[in-house]
């Protein structure tokens, strides 16, 4: 199994034992209260990845919900990882509303990336992604040099887990065209795209210019899929002081409309010149 982050872990257990509350015809308030013993606000935490639980409140829920004896073990040795922490859950380095997305990249079987003015992190190489936080944070070499380690450990997360995660990436052409770091750095860059891209697992496109005006001009964004029925695929949009997690079934699937669009419009970067 892929390693997961304690977020992501929360975020499984609350919505099993949400869809198990459901069933079982019972609101919020009337599990919480006098047959848990925690408030109907704990609960929601509880429902929607928040917090940590005990593998106690677990078997209790379980029992309440008329759940048998193997969901109940499988829920109850989740609890458990509720509390364990990988290396980015406890990075001060890395922002709170970041982590929840490593622990889903981590997890993710099949990760589809849309950018138009820059590599995404997961194929960066460390001088290019030196130059791109140098330009973040002028005069910070220290802070610089953290936020590189963590890419690449980052990237090393992902592209060491057996299996590997299928990764599509289209780019826009400007992406290719901006000396970030200078030219050689540029061309180092777009080196290790053309090695990566004839992984069997990754897929490096570029929408031409020829293309002209084109589905994903609004901006970047990624989506990330899983093959089990009770992680829902999620749509991650990304700001300088935030992100945006979508997971409604309708958001998911038009933004997978929008990606197989702009693939149809792309050229593997082996053909692009």
């Amino acid at each position: 199994m892929p390693v997961t982050g304690q977020r992501v872990v929360r975020r499984t257990l609350g919505r099993r034992l949400t869809r198990l509350r459901i069933a079982a015809g019972l609101l919020r308030r009337e599990v919480a209260g006098e047959k848990l013993g925690i408030s109907e606000a704990t609960l929601h935490r509880i429902e929607t990845g928040k917090v940590p639980v005990t593998v106690a409140n677990v078997r209790v829920l379980c029992w309440l919900y008329g759940a048998d004896r193997s969901v109940t073990d499988a829920l109850a040795e989740l609890a458990l990882g509720t509390h364990q922490k990988q290396w980015w859950d406890s990075n001060p380095v890395i922002p709170d509303w970041f982590k929840l997305y490593v622990g889903l990249e981590a997890s993710a079987n099949r990760i589809y990336s849309y950018d138009g003015e820059v590599i995404p992190g997961e194929l960066q190489t460390e001088q290019y992604a030196r130059a791109l936080f140098t330009a973040e944070k002028p005069g910070d070499d220290q802070a610089a040099r953290q936020q590189v380690k963590l890419r690449l450990q980052r990237q090393k997360t992902l592209f060491t887990r057996i299996p590997s995660p299928e990764l599509t990436i289209i780019l826009g052409a400007g992406a290719l065209r901006r000396p970030v770091g200078g030219p050689d750095v540029l061309k180092g860059q777009i080196d290790h795209l053309r090695y990566a891209s004839r992984q069997p697992h990754i897929d490096v496109r570029v929408l031409p210019w020829s293309v002209g005006a084109h589905a994903a001009m609004a901006g970047a964004f990624r989506i990330l899929e899983f093959d089990d029925p009770e992680d829902p695929d999620v749509v991650y949009l990304e700001s300088h002081v935030g992100a945006l997690y979508l997971e409604e079934p309708h958001e998911v699937e038009e933004y997978g409309r929008i990606f197989k669009l702009i693939n149809c419009d792309s050229v593997p970067i082996g053909e692009y010149q």
